[in-house]
């Protein structure tokens, strides 16, 4: 079954007082995906939510959101978006539940009794309902995010577009926000900027990363986490490895062989150049010496700050 791409981006470009804020974006957001946009402070991130949103005009290019142009036809296309701004801001007498029910007003024309009950599953879904009734200025950071996200999807939005939504929070108000972001999945796509690296590589599908407006990576998470310095095992030893050592070396898919050693015995990560062959003779050829024990054996998973700093810096813009 054919599923539109909910955003699409073609040499999107976006240019301030002669500085290119955004350079030639290309970028496809798929159904029900949670796609990271991934990128340092100043990225160009913001700017890229804006010209989405339509609250500014590309320089060059073009993007469309459910089909529908960003330029022409936002009124069609803000229907179907919610959104959070990176400080929300809040009437701050009002109570969460007011605030909630204020926004749900815009969207339903129906019986009172259908908007209490959209504004009672909100505040469940964001975990505030024991705070419904307190006025939303005694809120801490973690809460006000909470509440944010609250109204940007009480409409049931099919695409929830989300600025750096836990970037000033402590662990434990991050760790709200993400698995809020995990639930709404369910229902809708989640697009979200963010700087922080730990918190993209627990939730996201799919993953861009952005610098000095230019786009330097897109794909899926797992995909970046392999790495691009071709396939390594990581590999841990206990006993005498000279002999090993010289059998894996020798293999012609084999490309490098990197050791440290400690206390315990040492960890081995194996480059190679041939995957199946890797898979089929690498351990059987680390388990030929009854004096060496393998502990563990497996393809080396990369750290996103591994990758990311890796691309940035090869971008030519590291710091």
């Amino acid at each position: 079954m054919y599923q539109e791409t909910v955003i699409r981006t073609d040499k999107l470009t976006k240019t301030y007082k002669g500085v290119e804020a955004l350079k030639a974006l290309d970028l496809e957001v798929v159904p029900n995906s949670i796609f990271g946009f991934l990128g340092p402070n100043g990225a160009g991130k913001t700017t890229t939510i804006k010209l989405l949103l339509g609250l500014v005009h590309p320089t060059s290019g073009s993007a469309s959101v459910f089909g529908h142009d960003i330029v022409g036809d936002t009124i069609d296309v803000r229907r179907r978006i919610g959104y959070l701004a990176q400080e929300p801001r809040y009437y701050e007498y009002m109570t969460a539940r007011e605030t909630l029910r204020f926004t749900a007003k815009f969207f339903y024309r129906g019986p009172r009794d259908s908007i209490e009950k959209r504004v009672a599953e909100t505040l469940e879904l964001v975990g505030l309902t024991d705070k419904a009734d307190r006025p939303t200025r005694g809120f801490s950071g973690g809460e006000r995010q909470r509440l944010g996200i609250g109204q940007a999807q009480v409409n049931h939005p099919d695409l929830l577009i989300l600025d750096e939504p836990a970037a000033s929070l402590d662990p434990m108000g991050r760790r709200d926000v993400l698995a809020i972001m995990e639930q709404l999945r369910q229902r809708a796509t989640v697009f979200y900027s963010t700087h922080i690296l730990g918190d993209v590589q627990r939730v996201s599908d799919t993953v861009a990363i952005l610098d000095h407006g230019e786009l330097i990576a897109q794909a899926p998470i797992e995909e970046l986490l392999a790495g691009s310095g071709g396939v390594v095992y990581s590999i841990e030893l206990k006993g005498d490895t000279t002999s090993a050592y010289q059998r894996v070396s020798n293999q012609p898919w084999v490309s490098e062989i990197h050791v440290a050693a400690d206390g315990n015995g040492s960890r081995w990560q194996v480059a190679v150049t041939d995957q199946e062959a890797a898979e089929r003779e690498l351990l059987r050829l680390m388990l030929a010496d009854d004096s060496l024990t393998v502990t563990q054996f497996g393809r080396k998973q990369y750290e996103l700050e591994e990758v990311f700093m890796d691309l940035v810096e090869g971008n030519g813009n590291g710091h």
